[in-house]
């Protein structure tokens, strides 16, 4: 079994809000949707480069625990995407998730990482 790199812990503080083109405005749409549908802690969303979203809401079972950005990620690679775009994670938390953040860097290491507050409010983004 290879060795799997440890995913970080370091929670990356998003910067002042950038001005969301109209298809980023839409996966902070998509995120909500999947956050609010099943009532989770978080909801994210993700495009890939060929323009196609993942919609996840964070997952907390006893033998399995993803946070919603590592679920969409995982949905999109599990399409074929090779890369991503950008991505939104909505959640109460005012930092990104590290796990989150690595699964988006595994694909893309320059893709914007939107964060948004439950009502959509862009409060940053993660740019590295």
């Amino acid at each position: 079994m290879p060795d799997t790199p440890p995913v970080p812990a370091a929670r990356p503080a998003p910067s002042a809000p950038a001005p969301l083109s109209a298809e980023d405005a839409k996966l902070v749409v998509l995120a909500r949707g999947a956050r609010a549908r099943v009532a989770a802690v978080e909801g994210a969303a993700v495009r890939d480069q060929d323009g196609r979203t993942y919609a996840a809401a964070s997952v907390a079972l006893p033998s399995l625990t993803l946070t919603a950005l590592q679920l969409a990620v995982a949905s999109a690679v599990a399409a074929g995407a090779s890369r991503l775009e950008a991505a939104v994670v909505v959640t109460e938390a005012s930092t990104l998730d590290g796990a989150g953040h690595a699964a988006v860097r595994d694909l893309t290491v320059d893709a914007p990482i939107h964060v948004a507050a439950p009502d959509g409010t862009v409060l940053g983004t993660v740019a590295q």
